[in-house]
């Protein structure tokens, strides 16, 4: 007899988000659950197959081997648009002129 276990999938944009509770076969990988959650029919062009995957907030290196566990939930992760760390940089530089110009 087969064991099923409950899971949550998620994506979001900054406009639209979807949280699915599925069932999967328990020995389910990360990327497998990605795949079979059908999310690409409501995110056209979400490449379900090379996103980055994550659980609970931390992102997985290797997906295709991680076997899911009763309640997890598999966040799909986006694409960063921009580099965080240039962004704080970029934000510091303008603070400095900031006050320089108030000076």
């Amino acid at each position: 007899m087969d064991r099923y276990i409950a899971v949550e999938v998620v994506y979001a944009l900054a406009d639209k988000q979807m949280l699915l509770r599925l069932s999967f076969p328990y020995g389910t990988t990360v990327r497998q659950a990605v795949e079979r959650s059908g999310l690409e029919a409501h995110f056209p062009g979400l490449d379900l197959r090379n996103c980055p995957l994550g659980i609970f907030g931390k992102a997985l290196a290797r997906p295709e081997e991680r076997v899911l566990e009763e309640g997890e939930r598999v966040e799909i992760y986006r694409p960063l648009i921009a580099d965080p760390k240039e962004v704080r940089k970029q934000r510091a530089a303008k603070a400095a002129q900031a006050r320089a110009a108030s000076k």
